[in-house]
């Protein structure tokens, strides 16, 4: 296994239309949801939950995306349609990552937030350890409330990302990062 440290400085995100298969094993990905659910939890309330799209979910789950997207979007074109039904088939694996908010008088909300955030980027990290290659993606499909009706969501509920999981096609170069002195202050 990769040491820590250069493990987390050399993580990069692909594009979904850039990843192939394979996806994870049954196993690995029992270990990637596993990872994703050891984050900080004030009160532990698990305010988060995964629902993992893989083999045919990926195409049944366009459905969703594709007769939605069309009601909504009465002028889209044929092409327009296909894409959000091809949205979850270029990686193998996508996980949605939800953020399930619990009625709590010591945890805000915010917090719980930030705890399904922290869920997201531990299965991007579980992933990358693991050898493979992600994208965390939100897009309109997380904020629609019909999509989160369409995969079982509940009203408290809401998607924090979609994370896409699979095998680079190319090369990943290092996008430019901020200088430490434009983004830390010390007090």
């Amino acid at each position: 296994m990769p040491d820590a440290l250069e493990l987390l400085k050399n993580r990069r995100s692909l594009k979904p239309i850039e990843m192939t298969g394979p996806g994870p094993s049954a196993a690995e990905l029992d270990t990637i949801l596993t990872i994703g659910s050891r984050v900080p939890d004030h009160g532990k309330l698990s305010p988060w939950r995964f629902i993992v799209f893989e083999g045919d979910g990926r195409e049944r789950a366009g459905e969703i995306f594709a007769r939605i997207f069309r009601a909504k979007n009465v002028t889209a074109t044929p092409d327009q349609v296909d894409v959000e039904r091809k949205r979850f088939t270029h990686a193998p694996v996508v996980i949605a990552v939800v953020s399930k908010l619990v009625e709590h008088v010591k945890v805000p909300a915010w917090e719980q937030e930030l705890s399904a955030g922290a869920s997201a980027m531990n299965v991007i990290n579980a992933a990358h350890a693991l050898g493979y290659v992600s994208d965390w993606v939100t897009g309109w499909l997380a904020f629609d409330r019909d999509v989160m009706d369409a995969l079982g969501l509940a009203s408290s509920e809401r998607i924090a990302g979609f994370i896409h999981i699979g095998k680079a096609t190319r090369t990943i170069e290092d996008r430019p990062r901020p200088p430490l002195s434009d983004i830390v202050t010390r007090f």
